[in-house]
């Protein structure tokens, strides 16, 4: 089993920037990807990014490239998704997703961004 607990959701204006962090506790060395989804209301669930443990590669929906960036802290079992120049359309409640020979998920984090 992993558990996951995230923090670091809000309120933000326009433009403004929020991180992300999900730590991981339990079975962790069974982890072989952390990432995140959001999912804003009357929307389904959508991928956000995904950083993979063995060689750090990542993958972002591509309509954040360039705004949001996922990087790891291995030491604390925790990844970060910072989000910069956010949009209103960005508001979401944000979930953490782990693979760990099964999905594991978050509790979610709400973000919500102001025009």
């Amino acid at each position: 089993q992993v558990q996951l607990v995230e923090s670091g959701g809000g309120l933000v204006q326009a433009g403004g920037s929020l991180r992300l962090s999900c730590a991981a506790s339990g079975r962790t060395f069974t982890i072989s990807s952390m990432g995140f989804f959001r999912q804003a209301p009357g929307k389904e669930r959508e991928f956000v990014a995904v950083i993979r443990w063995g060689d750090e590669s990542t993958t972002y929906l591509e309509s954040l490239k360039g705004r949001f960036t996922i990087s790891r802290e291995i030491a604390k079992d925790t990844v970060y998704l910072q989000m910069n120049s956010l949009k209103p359309e960005d508001t979401a409640v944000y979930y953490c997703n782990a693979w760990a020979q099964s999905d594991y998920w978050g509790q979610g984090t709400q973000v919500t961004v102001s025009s």
